[in-house]
């Protein structure tokens, strides 16, 4: 009985050791499962024979030393015409995203479009969520600063994780003319609930890449667009609800019926481009 008492103690520290473990190793980890960046580019802008130039960023690390934010920058026809700043999501890189740019771009926006580091032609370490808005900020100032764009003329873009990295950068510069939203959660916590992922581990403390834009969205201070497919079963579209429920005035959401992640444009057809336009003329008439 003795020896079956020890037993059974040394199996339950066995199995707090190894749970602890796996709870570190979750926490140190995490970004791998968020992040899926990839190299290989399939489209640049040359595939929809439009001008363009490649743009280099430098930004430093935390070790002070100096890595480069790859983008594309596409100018539209009109020199002084509005410009949009293109936030991709978690997964690929600006390759897969060049068709919906171009889509956008054909509504006489000028657009950046930038990998997060780790990304694309983007140098630097794997990805995390206090680098991806870093990055995000860097192509800001490229903007502003570099390139002499008012902040007004300034709409900032963000599909599905690139949406809460806009509302993140929207909330950092509030004097931009407008944030469209599309196909993006309320929190990564929120996230892991609606999976129902990892529920016997302690989430809330585990949790240190949180993207948590249900707690953002009631801080902004400019016009917001929310865009999500009924039918999205990576994001599901009640987040979208809930963060437009929580953003103030003015603001407008639009759910596209049977459009799934990545093809609200496509199902939206011509009811998509012309909210989007509605949408900056919301924001210039503000």
């Amino acid at each position: 009985m003795k020896l079956f008492f020890h037993l059974l103690v040394t199996i339950e520290i066995i199995v707090v050791i190894a749970y602890l473990a796996i709870c570190l190793f979750l926490f140190i980890k995490q970004p791998q499962f968020i992040f899926f960046p990839s190299s290989e580019l399939e489209k640049t802008p040359e595939f929809f024979d439009v001008l363009y130039e490649d743009v280099w960023l430098p930004v430093k690390n935390d070790r002070g030393e100096t890595e480069l934010i790859h983008g594309w920058w596409i100018p539209g026809t009109q020199p002084d015409g509005n410009v949009l700043l293109y936030l991709h999501g978690n997964a690929i890189n600006i390759g897969a995203n060049m068709g919906h740019a171009y889509r956008l771009h054909k509504l006489e926006f000028s657009v950046l479009l930038i990998d997060y580091r780790g990304y694309g032609r983007s140098s630097g370490e794997f990805p995390n969520e206090k680098r991806v808005y870093q990055d995000a900020a860097i192509a800001w100032n490229h903007l502003v600063s570099d390139k002499q764009i008012p902040p007004d003329k300034i709409f900032i873009y963000g599909h599905s994780m690139g949406g809460a990295i806009a509302i993140d950068l929207a909330i950092q510069n509030p004097e931009a003319r407008g944030l469209i939203v599309e196909s993006s959660f309320s929190s990564i916590q929120e996230m892991i609930a609606y999976k129902n992922a990892f529920r016997i581990f302690p989430v809330n403390l585990i949790l240190n890449q949180r993207f948590d834009s249900i707690q953002k969205v009631p801080d902004l201070k400019m016009p917001v667009l929310f865009i999500h497919g009924t039918a999205d079963t990576t994001v599901p579209s009640f987040m979208s609800q809930k963060l437009y429920h929580a953003a103030p005035e003015p603001k407008k959401l639009f759910l596209v019926p049977g459009a799934e992640h990545n093809n609200t444009a496509t199902v939206g057809g011509e009811e998509y481009l012309e909210l989007v336009k509605s949408f900056v003329q919301l924001a210039e008439g503000r």
